[in-house]
């Protein structure tokens, strides 16, 4: 076994200190500690709760709202990714709308659906941006090349949001968060740093295999022992602390920062991004004057205290019974990033 693997194995196993409330930020963090044993091997002092690092689960239902207006009242072509079809707006889902003549076409990447309007000129193809800083850098070259081809057909429905107003927001949920390697690669340290000097939070950055994340928890033990706020990035080879600096310019370039609405968080302010006004006839709001929508979720539904690390799944009542990955209520039983599909394939269903 490796050496490094063994020590913090062993500081894992060993550790009967303060309870920790660890938050897995990111919906793959979720997955993989459920896929790789490793809630398995932490202590019952160590608790992980789930966070809003699953762009789909975060999605508002209003949003869903806008997207079948587009399809199914607006005769737009709306490309998006495959998670997003299931997930349920107030009266119907993406899946619905395509059902009732809805034009609907998944996607894989957003210059899939640049491409798609050069080939369909007759359609006006509006792309559902979601996500987070990995995937904005992204839509927004979607939009850069489609102005760059003159095309007048393409739009985009923008819901990305920024992570770091929504670790403030839950700062007091939790002790340590398991900050997502991914993000952190376009992001870089500073924001995390930041809130642990001013915040008072701590938090590692980790990767996704065993050997990163079984040491990103050896590091949280070993740290949260010395009772003081820290910082640790445990994915240096991935994460730089200055992150991608050409993804960061074409967002500032591009976006400027907005309120946004979270699910089961509300609005959390300067959280979004909408394109600035050189790009406006990119802006599908504005290009078919969506009116203001206000989305009303399944009552049943209990996402977004689960979001916010506040229940389980198996709290919620219809988690497994009436909210199942073939027939799902909420969006973090939609999403292959979400708690309630990782607890659902996983962990027990009660």
């Amino acid at each position: 076994m490796n050496d490094t693997l063994q020590r913090a194995l062993e500081i894992i196993r060993t550790y009967d200190g303060e309870p920790i409330r660890v938050m897995e930020v990111c919906g793959t963090h979720t997955h993989e500690n459920f896929k790789l044993g490793i809630r398995k091997i932490l202590p019952e002092k160590v608790e992980l709760i789930s966070g809003p690092g699953c762009p789909v689960c975060v999605t508002a239902t209003s949003y869903i709202d806008e997207s079948v207006m587009l399809a199914l009242e607006k005769g737009a072509t709306v490309c998006t990714f495959g998670d997003l079809i299931r997930v349920p707006g107030t009266k119907m889902s993406l899946a619905d709308a395509r059902a009732l003549g809805g034009k609907v076409k998944v996607v894989y990447t957003a210059l899939d659906a640049v491409a798609y309007a050069k080939d369909h000129p007759e359609e006006q193809v509006v792309f559902l941006s979601v996500g987070f800083e990995t995937t904005t850098p992204a839509a927004l070259l979607a939009v850069k090349n489609a102005k760059k081809d003159n095309l007048d057909n393409f739009s985009v429905l923008t819901s990305n949001k920024t992570m770091p107003s929504a670790y403030r927001a839950l700062k007091d949920s939790v002790d340590v968060y398991l900050y997502p390697g991914h993000v952190n690669a376009i992001t870089g340290e500073e924001e995390c740093r930041k809130l642990c000097e001013e915040e008072r939070v701590s938090g590692v950055i980790a990767g996704f295999n065993t050997l990163e994340l079984v040491t990103a928890f050896a590091v949280i033990i070993e740290n949260f022992k010395k009772g003081k706020p820290f910082f640790v990035n445990c994915y240096p080879r991935v994460v730089h602390p200055e992150g991608s600096v050409e993804a960061k310019r074409l967002v500032t370039e591009m976006t400027d920062p907005e309120d946004a609405e979270w699910r089961g968080l509300g609005v959390i302010p300067n959280s979004g991004v909408r394109l600035k006004a050189d790009y406006a006839a990119y802006d599908a709001r504005i290009k078919f004057d969506l009116p203001k929508v206000e989305g009303k979720p399944n009552p049943a539904c209990r996402c977004g205290d689960i979001l916010q690390g506040k229940c389980k799944p198996y709290d919620c009542k219809v988690f497994g019974k009436g909210c199942t990955p073939e027939h799902p209520i909420g969006a973090c039983m939609v999403s292959s990033e979400g708690t309630c599909a990782a607890f659902y394939q996983y962990g027990d269903v009660k």
